[in-house]
Parts: C-alpha cells; structure tokens; sequence
C-alpha cells in the first residue's frame, strides 16, 4: 500500500544526513531571536518560589514538523470507517514514521542548531521518525539556548514543585521548522483517575441531582445478581456486559496492555488473591512487566498501587488468559530541589509514548487512567502528543482513556467554592475538559453506577476546546443538542468542540485487592480498564475468523456500533464549576456517551 513510500524514504536516507553533520557551525549564525510561546499571565495556583538551581538537568524535549501528518490523519480515518474499502488494513511501524517523518530541510536546520550548543548525536535521543528529539541539559544551557530565566513554582493546593519560564524564543528562522518545545511553559499536573476507596455514602453529595433510570433500562438488566448493586466483581461486568458466556478463540494472537505512572506498582501476590477469590481458573497466571524511563517494579505489600491494581486486576481478570502487559512509567513532573541528577520534568506520558512507537509490536488495546485538564498543557504540545496517539491509532491499537473524575471540571456545584478559571489572562469561569481523552485519536470512556446502571455524578464529560468535533460524532452530538436548552451554561464551554466521553463502563465499588486486603475502589479509573477488556473480547472474536483488530473505534461505534450499547438514560449530574453539569438522556450525552457495552450485540456487529 504504501511500498513506494518506505522505498522513496530508504532512498533519501542514502543521502540524507540524519545526524549533526561535521561542518563548522558557529552560535553567531543564529540571530534574531523571536518569542516562540509565552503565557499572558502566571498560572493560577501557581507561585514563584526563585530562580532554578543553573545545575538542575532537565530533559528538553523538541518537536520537528511531521510533514504530512495530514496523510496519515486521512489513513486513519479510511482503515478505521466500516464502510471504506480499507477497513481493518492498518499501517505499518515504517509506513506511519514515513508519514510523520521531518521534512529534510527541518531537519538540517534544528540540528545545525543544536550544534551549534555543543551538541552531539551521540548525547541525542530520537524518535524513530526523527519527529521528536529530547536532550539532558543543565538549566543555564537550556537559558542560553531559549533566551529565557527558568524558576522554581509551587503549586499552592498540593505543594508540588516544577522549573518552568513562562516564556522563551528561538531564532526566527528556526520558527517554521521547531513546532514546540517543552518543559518550558507546561504548568500541569499529571494524575491517576482519582482510584478511590469507594466508602458507602461517597454519592450523597449528588443526590439532589438524581434522576430515576427509564423503565427499559430497568427491564434489561433484571437478571443480573442483587449484589452487584454493592460490590463490583469481574462476575457482574460478564453478567452488565454480556461476556459471561463467550469463550475465546485466539488468545494466542490476542493482547491487552495497561499503563502505569507516578510510582503505581501492580503487585502480583495481590493479583493472585484477587484471581483466587475472582478467577480461579487464572490463579496461576501472570502479566507481563515492561520499565520505561527507569520504572520500578517493587513488589512488597505497602509498595502496592490502588491505582495499578485496579487496572491490571480487573483488565486481565476480565480477558484472562489473553497476554497482558503492565508498562511502569518512570520519572513524575514536581521538581526535587535537594536533587542535581537527571530529573525528567515532562509528563510521563510523553515517555510512554515515545517508548511504545519504537516497539514492533504494540498490545491491540491500551487502557490509560490518568489525565489532567486540558488548559494546564499548552495546545501546541498537547495537539503533538495527540498526534502521537494517532500513529499507535493507525497502527491498529485501540487506545482508551478515562474521562476524568471532576464532572465538567473540579465536581463543584457551589458557585463560591469552585475552581474553574482559564489561565489565558481572562481568569473567568469555564468547564475543564481532561486532556488527554479530548484527543480524538483515543476513545473516551466515562463512568456508571448501580443496578440498573445509572450515570455517576463524577463522570467526566463535556467538550475539547483544543479539538473541533470529528466528522464521526457530529449526528449524535447535533442530536444531543437538540435536546438542551439553547443557551445551556452559555460561553462556559466550547459547543462546536470533541464531545466526550464516547462510551462508558461501571466506576464505582470495585473489589479489588490492595496490599492482602480487599477494598471498595471508584472512579472512571474503573471503567477505563473494564471497557478495554470488552474491546480485547471483540478483538478476540475477530482475530478467530481471521480478521484484523478493532483498532481506533471512534468512526465505527458511531456509524454502527451505537446499536450494541445500552444507552443510559437516568442517574445524576456531574457538577462542577458551579453548576450542575451535564445529566444523562436518550441517545450519546456529555456524561455516559453512547452507553455501555453489550458484547454480543457489539460481536455481531463489529465481527
């Protein structure tokens, strides 16, 4: 398919310079520097402590044009549309970082720049397209090379610490062939999915805003066990999703992953309790550990993660015995200024990523429960790491992300006590959509609760203001509309952005088994992982009728496979910002999406 490509890329390799080329290259040849991004005003809840520590290594990371992303954002769409030709015939590792590759003369220039600091290839990490290119610098380098001060920021609420400037520049010629740089003006704070122990009176703050679920939603669920209206275990997901019954074909040819970050630990002692009182059959099995940027993977019982226990316990309970891979993300953004050693202040998962793309193989689904407000990550990185997310999405894999647990922004409905402010200079009132399940590369998954299922109050929910909404969502998002008063919390959100979440799953009561001992846990931490299983059982059922993998789901839920998911219709609101938020109706809202999963209504559409 795109044979030509890799041949005309093996070509200009040939004689192309990849690397720093040898020639002289002075700092003089660099004039006329230029501001590249800056923040109108510090970040709310953000204070200056002092100047960074000229010592303090940070790991720069610098984005290169992809010269026809637009190709490859077209091929993605065409082998993920059922109705297309193309359906299932994903791209290859070599044809996607042919389409992303730099253009040459980008190239050239940046590493003429680089050079020209000092630099060699060899002190050089690339990515495998040569789109990215990350360097370990001391802060009075990466000051010289930005023309800007870095300082040393405390965030005021949890005392974290980062080394950021609140603007920097670059030679002017360098404009059009560097498209971001960071950490530089990234003020975020990356976290898990709140993943808490899901104590019985946790909803009674919502319960002004409940909704009685419609009859159907009743009747449909009239089987399942009482006692899942308590406790969540990987039973009641195959009886809520229909799994129960399906036995699998191509394990073999099958895989799950889940991702791990902030010293989240899966423990495997735990996963056995949790499989001998859950899965018996899988008692004696395990998971595959993979360390990115110097992750640990400690395994005494206090090391254990709520977080990472939940994700794996009930992702590869769910889909046992499909392979299943635990990657543990090394590094976290606060700054430690007792430290001088290499500290990455990137968000890890801009590690993870860069990691997974030069891997071969990549598991067909991945579940992610982490995220932070879109606001926090300046859009032009925010639009690279989401185009990152696209080529794995080409690539086949199905990409999930939970919705975020603050409703439409920090889970406030008190005007006086919300904290939902932009950080452009305006300092107003505005819903916090979660990045990054706003790209719309990955799906998004929001949170239920209860028998029969009804929305939860937490459930993340709203509309990008970085991304307009896709092509594949506007009936059903138009729809929705339809349906809402026509100046609905007018100029809090962006009506014309990516609708999310897409899907939704059960967050709330799991059991899942934390250092020897069971615990309730929620969140739509929860439903992440849940919904991932449902895909990898899809994947399954594919792969045995020799079949390619789902791969990026939006275009064909939403053409087609709506029709399996059982659409929620009642419940709470999800409040914040001072407002009630969003509440659940017929057909895809801004809180359940299109609903949960039905397995084998989706088999028989999607296989």
């Amino acid at each position: 398919m795109l044979a030509f490509q890799k041949l005309l890329t093996l070509v200009l390799l040939v004689g192309q310079a990849w690397a720093i080329p040898s020639g002289a290259v002075e700092l003089r040849d660099f004039k006329e520097y230029k501001v590249k991004e800056a923040l109108l005003r510090p970040p709310a809840g953000w204070t200056l402590v002092g100047e960074a520590p000229s010592d303090h290594i940070i790991s720069l990371r610098v984005g290169l044009p992809q010269s026809n992303f637009e190709a490859l954002e077209q091929h993605l769409f065409e082998v993920s549309d059922p109705d297309h030709s193309r359906y299932g015939q994903h791209l290859s590792k070599e044809e996607v970082e042919d389409l992303v590759a730099p253009p040459p003369e980008s190239l050239k220039k940046v590493n003429a720049w680089l050079k020209a600091h000092g630099f060699k290839e060899v002190e050089l990490d690339r990515s495998p397209a040569k789109d990215w290119v990350s360097i370990k610098v001391p802060v009075k380098i990466a000051e010289q090379m930005l023309k800007t001060k870095y300082h040393v920021w405390k965030h005021d609420e949890s005392g974290d610490k980062l080394v950021r400037t609140t603007s920097y520049s670059l030679p002017e010629e360098l404009h059009d062939h560097i498209d971001v740089i960071q950490p530089t003006t990234m003020f975020s704070r990356f976290n898990a999915m709140k993943s808490l122990i899901h104590w019985p009176d946790a909803e009674k703050k919502a319960s002004a805003t409940f909704k009685q679920p419609t009859s159907a939603s009743d009747a449909r669920l009239a089987a399942i066990d009482p006692s899942c209206s308590q406790t969540i275990t990987v039973s009641c997901l195959h009886q809520l999703y229909n799994t129960g019954g399906y036995v699998q074909k191509a394990t073999k040819k099958n895989s799950i992953g889940i991702t791990g970050y902030l010293e989240q630990f899966a423990n495997f002692a735990d996963l056995k309790s949790f499989y001998e009182e859950q899965v018996p059959e899988a008692a004696n099995s395990t998971f595959e550990v993979v360390a990115v940027n110097g992750g640990l993977n400690p395994q005494a019982p206090e090391e254990a993660g709520f977080e990472a226990n939940l994700d794996v316990q009930f992702a590869f309970g769910l889909t046992h015995p499909v392979p299943g891979t635990y990657w543990t993300t090394g590094g976290r953004p606060p700054f430690k200024p007792d430290l001088t050693t290499p500290q990455n202040t990137n968000e890890p998962y801009a590690d993870w990523v860069d990691f997974v793309l030069k891997q071969k193989s990549v598991p067909y689904v991945i579940s992610t429960s982490y995220g932070e407000p879109e606001q926090t990550v300046p859009e032009a990185y925010a639009r690279r790491v989401c185009n990152s997310f696209a080529q794995l999405s080409a690539r086949g894999v199905s990409l999930i992300f939970a919705s975020g647990d603050g409703g439409v922004g920090d889970g406030w409905d008190d005007p006086e006590r919300h904290r939902c402010r932009t950080n452009d200079g305006r300092n107003i009132t505005r819903f916090l959509p979660t990045f990054p399940t706003t790209c719309p590369y990955v799906t998004s998954v929001g949170g239920t609760t209860d028998v029969p299922e009804i929305s939860v109050f937490f459930s993340g929910g709203g509309f990008s203001d970085y991304w307009p909404r896709p092509s594949w969502q506007d009936r059903h998002v138009k729809q929705w509309f339809k349906g809402v008063p026509k100046d609905l919390y007018k100029d809090l959100y962006n009506p014309a952005g990516r609708g999310f979440p897409d899907v939704a799953a059960q967050g709330t009561k799991f059991r899942v088994w934390v250092g020897g001992t069971p615990f309730p846990i929620g969140g739509t931490s929860a439903s992440s992982p849940a919904f991932a299983a449902v895909v990898a059982l899809l994947n399954d059922a594919r792969l045995a009728k020799g079949r390619k993998p789902l791969g990026f789901l939006n275009p064909v839920l939403y053409s087609k496979g709506y029709a399996g998911f059982n659409d929620i219709t009642g419940g709470h609101t999800n409040p914040g910002c001072g407002t009630k938020g969003f509440n659940a109706t017929e057909g895809w809202d801004p809180i359940t999406g299109l609903g949960t999963p039905d397995f084998v209504k989706l088999k028989e559409l999607l296989t």
